[in-house]
Parts: structure tokens; C-alpha cells; sequence
């Protein structure tokens, strides 16, 4: 972080800088592990807002009586799950270099949310279809044949489950939205590690949260002291509807 004398001075050279008309979008991938698991999307934003400004990237303003920069990420992540492969947006009016961008915004930050590289996209967010996530489940009686169980309940349809919606919540049959699943137990750790890829469009979006719940409902697992069992979530990477990577 640099000195408050320093952020003056860098402030100024901003004004500097050859005007961008229109502005351009530059894209930041990032990850957010960690504690940072545990703050909301809205927490991530505002936190987002005030690096950007501390970082004094030239952000694009929106115009009329309330005047702010316009952040657009990618599908949003539930309080409690981690990411490796995640995306923000923003838009620039002043010709900066986006490796410049990337490191004055890390200068700002920490490990748990750090920017992995920033460039001009040539892509739509609206491309997304899915999601990988590594799911890890501690709980007892995990053997082998449970792994197995576990995997035949995330592949066998019907899995009905309470989603909700935008026009509330009903029974849905998950496994459409579930493009592959593998579960393998960790004899050392005695743990599974669930790898499973996600619907994640506009349209159709898994949380991987009800996954887990579908696994306690159908598999008893995790239903006993919340005090020495207990699950993790990282999502791992992002994809277009045919499963390549989106970048």
C-alpha cells in the first residue's frame, strides 16, 4: 500500500492520462479463498469499490445523480464457498495498460482475494453454461462404498430437490443440471472429494449448497456432530456451454 503523499501524486497523474472515448472494458480474474468465503456478494463488491479507488485505476463513472463505477462479474458465488476461477468486469476512461491495472489493484490486496490476471475480453458472460466445483466431505462412516453411493444418487434421475426460483420455490429433477460427477475416498484423510460440474447460465443456475443438502437428504451423511464433521466448496473453474474453458 502506498503512502498517502504517494496516492496524491498518483491521483494526479491520473489526470494525465490520454482520454479513452468510450471508455473499454477490461476484464480481472480472480480468486476469493479463505476467510473471504464468508463475505456476501454485496460485501464483495463494495470491497471491490474502494480498492479500485485506493488502486487509482481510472474507472468509468455512470452519469446522472448518482454517479458510480459499473462492476459486472460473473455467476455470483454463495456465502461460504470458495473460487479460483473468477471474473469482474469493469470499465476504464483513461488509456492504462491492464497488467498495470493488475498490479496496482494487488498492491491493495490480499492472497485470499488477489487478481490472476487482467486483459481485454473477447467474450460475453453470457457465454457461461457451466461451473466445475471440489467438493470435500468429512463425515462418518466415509468408506470406498459410500464414495460409490454417493457418486450412483448424482447421476440417477430423479434427485428431486425444493429449488428456488425467480417466481419462488418448487421441486425440481436436479441431475439435468448436473453435467458429470466423481466422488473418490481419501483413505489417509478418510474424507471423499466430490468433483462435480454445474449448470451455471442465466437461465439455469445449480448451487452447489443443494448438492450437498441432496447428499445429506438421500446418503445420511453429515448428520451428526456439526463439530467434527463438516464440508468445503471451491469452484475450480468456469466454462461455455460446449465445456471449454471461458476466459
Amino acid at each position: 500500500m502506498l503512502p498517502q503523499g504517494e496516492k496524491l501524486k498518483e491521483r494526479a497523474h491520473l489526470r494525465t492520462l490520454p482520454e479513452l472515448n468510450p471508455p473499454i472494458t477490461v476484464r480481472l480474474k480472480f480468486r476469493k479463498v479463505g476467510s473471504l468465503q464468508y463475505i456476501s456478494h454485496l460485501d464483495l463488491q463494495r470491497t471491490f469499490l474502494r480498492v479500485l479507488v485506493r488502486a487509482c485505476i481510472p474507472v468509468w463513472y455512470t452519469k446522472g445523480f448518482n454517479p458510480h463505477p459499473k462492476l459486472v462479474f460473473s455467476a455470483p458465488l454463495s456465502v461460504g464457498a470458495q473460487s479460483v476461477y473468477e471474473f469482474l468486469d469493469i470499465r476504464i476512461d483513461r488509456a492504462m495498460e491492464p497488467s498495470e491495472i493488475k498490479e496496482r489493484l494487488n498492491r491493495e490486496l490480499t492472497e485470499e482475494l488477489f487478481i490472476e490476471d487482467a486483459y481485454l475480453p473477447t467474450s460475453d458472460f453470457s457465454q457461461i453454461g457451466w461451473a466445475s466445483y471440489e467438493i470435500k466431505l468429512c463425515s462418518c462412516g466415509m468408506n470406498a462404498e459410500k464414495a460409490e453411493e454417493l457418486k450412483q444418487t448424482l447421476t440417477a434421475s430423479p434427485l428431486m430437490m425444493t429449488k428456488r426460483t425467480k417466481s419462488g420455490e418448487k421441486e425440481v429433477d436436479i441431475i439435468p443440471l448436473i453435467r458429470s460427477a466423481e466422488s473418490v475416498f481419501d483413505e489417509v484423510t478418510g474424507q471423499i472429494t466430490l468433483t462435480a460440474v454445474l449448470r451455471a447460465s442465466s437461465s439455469e443456475y445449480l448451487n452447489p449448497e443443494l448438492l450437498v443438502t441432496a447428499l445429506k437428504d438421500h446418503c445420511g451423511i453429515l448428520c451428526g456432530d456439526p463439530m467434527n464433521e463438516w464440508y468445503s466448496i471451491l469452484r475450480t473453474s468456469v466454462m461455455k456451454e460446449d465445456g471449454t474453458l471461458f476466459a
